[in-house]
């Protein structure tokens, strides 16, 4: 009986990867959270190790399932350490049901991407957390929030903030 390549459990039935024709192994949990988006639960911690796999496809479902739970901190935590090659990126980004439909623009215009860095062009407050974040300081990986195009989200001195893209740009 095949294994589900996300989770590891048994009962696993072939998934396909679109826009590409390769098939993944996935069990009935999983392919719920594929078609139907995943609640955040316990089931979920799978994906730490999934989106480390070796498998470009299974990477894509990994990376597709971690981008649906934008409310998880451990998935935002997840996707800012994970690596995908330009191509399984692509892959993934490509087949994305809920790719971004907004457009985020820095300062001067320049429509910025997830995983970008960006510079902070005046000192900002952050808000419970009783920092300054200083004029130039460099915002690595930042995510873009999916349904306010005038955020982003980066990590400051290891804390995970929201900014304005009218305050940051692109380096």
């Amino acid at each position: 009986m095949p294994h589900c390549a996300l989770c590891n459990s048994d009962n696993a039935t072939d998934y396909e990867v679109a826009p590409r024709t390769e098939t993944v192994p996935v069990c009935a949990t999983c392919r719920a959270g594929l078609e139907e988006g995943p609640q955040d639960g316990p089931h979920w911690q799978c994906l730490n190790e999934a989106i480390w796999s070796t498998e470009p496809a299974v990477q894509v479902l990994a990376w597709r399932l971690l981008n649906a739970l934008p409310e998880a901190p451990w998935a935002r935590d997840v996707l800012d350490i994970a690596y995908l090659e330009p191509d399984t990126q692509s892959w993934a980004e490509a087949g994305s049901d809920d790719a971004p439909a907004l457009v985020h623009l820095d300062c001067n215009g320049t429509v910025l991407s997830s995983g970008d860095t960006v510079t902070l062009i005046k000192d900002l407050q952050v808000k419970g957390a009783g920092f300054t974040a200083k004029r130039g300081t460099a915002v690595r990986k930042i995510s873009l929030v999916a349904d306010n195009a005038a955020h982003i989200e980066g990590r400051v001195e290891g804390q995970r903030i929201v900014i304005l893209c009218e305050f940051v740009k692109k380096a």
